[in-house]
């Protein structure tokens, strides 16, 4: 028995203060430079890189926060849904991975629907948001996130107000089979409602944006947004060169490489992004000015006539005199007697 380390020296320890616990996640690395950024430089920074600008992915809480006036909104509850509608098992009961879930995230789901108001000086109002968190099993869709945005469709009818959707999912839940493929279908329907309603229905794309969810809800927008170098896409890129057999462009899936080709409307910055749905959704509901054309009063013909006579302009012109003087005889021509029947006698 060493009495010199395990006598003197936790005394030592406990006279100094003994060793320090530093907190965890004080400092995160930058997955596209690789520098070392301070976690309080990161949320101020709305998780983008100070350094090289990549676009970190964040939460959804964080997400409501940036986008409603003051971080100030209010969520409302999802249907209840089936926890484990086909008893799914793989390394781990699916039931299993859902509450590991709800324990890292603190949310009941994939979906979080909000509303509150969205405004500066130049205009806004009331919207509904509702944000997928990948922090949530991938953000993937299964039967709670498509009864959430029925449930978000809803309240944007109901208070008349634009729903936007801000995306970030790996596509449909394996763990719900057949089930999370009919969520597609669904979530279409959600999206009608809102369009049939004479609502604005507004994407922002984040990364990823892939599988189910961008052949379903994703593409349907009125606006599509994107944030810069958001993968967007609905197979893999290895996939789709393996099936083709053919190597694929650079920056292929990339949000740039979509606005390009026409794929979205436009690539908005994060720090810009809520000033940018700001001044849609103020476009869109807008009151179009009234077009009514009043129709002129019924006027006779003749006295319309006659006014048209009377308010005819009178042009006076000034006749200069002229003296008109009587023609010479002519000697050279003998006048003929004219007879009784007006004809000239035979000579």
């Amino acid at each position: 028995m060493n009495w010199l380390t395990n006598f003197v020296k936790p005394k030592l320890r406990e006279l100094v203060g003994g060793k320090r616990e530093v907190p965890e996640n004080l400092w995160h690395k930058c997955t596209s430079c690789g520098q070392m950024i301070f976690h309080r430089d990161l949320v101020k920074n709305l998780h983008v890189c100070q350094h090289c600008g990549h676009h970190m992915r964040i939460a959804a809480r964080a997400r409501l926060k940036m986008l409603f006036d003051e971080g100030a909104y209010e969520t409302i509850e999802l249907p209840k849904a089936p926890a484990d509608p086909l008893k799914f098992k793989d390394l781990k009961r699916y039931g299993d991975r859902v509450k590991e879930a709800q324990t890292k995230t603190g949310e009941e789901e994939a979906l979080v629907v909000a509303h509150g108001t969205m405004s500066d000086e130049t205009g806004g109002g009331t919207v509904v948001v509702a944000v997928l968190n990948f922090d949530f099993l991938g953000g993937s869709m299964g039967i709670a996130v498509g009864e959430g945005l029925l449930a978000a469709a809803g309240l944007s009818v109901e208070k008349s107000a634009p729903l936007i959707v801000v995306t970030g999912s790996g596509g449909a839940r394996m763990q719900e089979g057949i089930l999370s493929l009919m969520q597609m279908a669904r979530s279409t329907i959600a999206v009608e409602q809102v369009k049939e309603a004479g609502l604005p229905y507004i994407v922002v794309m984040g990364d990823p944006t892939t599988g189910g969810v961008s052949a379903s809800f994703a593409m349907l927008g009125d606006v599509a947004l994107a944030e810069p170098g958001a993968l967007i896409g609905f197979a893999g890129q290895r996939v789709i060169e393996q099936t083709i057999r053919e190597k694929l462009p650079e920056g292929f899936q990339r949000a740039e490489y979509l606005e390009e080709h026409g794929m979205i409307d436009m690539v908005v910055p994060r720090h810009q992004l809520r000033e940018r749905l700001i001044r849609i959704t103020g476009l869109l509901t807008r009151p179009a000015a009234s077009s009514d054309v009043v129709p002129p009063e019924p006027v006779d013909e003749a006295d319309d006539s006659a006014e048209a006579v009377d308010a005819a302009p009178v042009i006076e012109l000034e006749a200069e005199a002229v003296e008109v003087l009587p023609p010479e005889p002519d000697d050279t021509t003998d006048t003929a007697e004219v007879g009784d029947e007006g004809v000239p006698p035979r000579a």
